[in-house]
């Protein structure tokens, strides 16, 4: 039977936001990460990462070296005692680059392909699981895929909830201090169930 799961972007909510990581040494993770991880975990709720990645459309380094930053990423969760489910990423651009990565894909976030593809490979419910990001359009990923969506405020989070609430479509389920607070609640909100 299908599990509900947590989706979570990369950049600015789980590790650092440090602009295109062109080189696995500069990725890191965030404080607590690991531990919001490991209480998933513990809790049999699988953790997939689902991460837009157009520096390879646009050039800045090729396809292989998001490979080498999600090694370094599993080693670091691994050494916090902690595993992801699955790792989805998206290197498409709908305008920079040439193809084949310069498309107008379905999976480059807040289009649902990411999530679909986890769901379909990993017998994953989407409907009543959770996406966590730094951005509205994780957060508007989440609402398409009847995801409790919840916004963090690390990476670009704060200025987005500060500065563009304006604007958004509807309100965040959730908005969190950072991933070991978005997990927490979800995990709570899961027993009121």
């Amino acid at each position: 039977m299908p599990k509900r799961a947590v989706f979570i972007d990369r950049d600015g909510t789980l590790s650092e936001e440090v602009g295109y990581l062109n080189h696995a040494s500069r990725f890191r993770l965030l404080p607590r990460s690991a531990e919001a991880i490991r209480l998933l975990n513990e809790a049999g709720v699988p953790a997939v990462v689902v991460t837009n990645q157009a520096g390879v459309a646009r050039g800045y380094f090729p396809e292989e070296r998001i490979l080498e930053v999600h090694e370094r990423m599993k080693k670091l969760l691994a050494e916090g005692g902690a595993r992801l489910d699955g790792v989805y990423y998206c290197p498409h651009h709908p305008t920079a680059g040439v193809p084949p990565y310069r498309c107008d894909c379905n999976c480059r976030k807040p289009k649902p392909g990411l999530i679909e593809k986890a769901v379909d490979e990993l017998d994953l419910q989407a409907e009543g699981s959770y996406m966590i990001g730094d951005k509205f359009s994780d957060v508007q990923l989440g609402h398409l895929m009847k995801c409790s969506g919840i916004l963090v405020k690390t990476g670009y989070g704060l200025g987005e909830w500060e500065y563009n609430r304006q604007d958004f479509d509807f309100e965040p389920e959730y908005v969190a201090e950072d991933l070991l607070d978005a997990v927490q609640w979800l995990l709570q909100d899961m027993k009121a169930d």
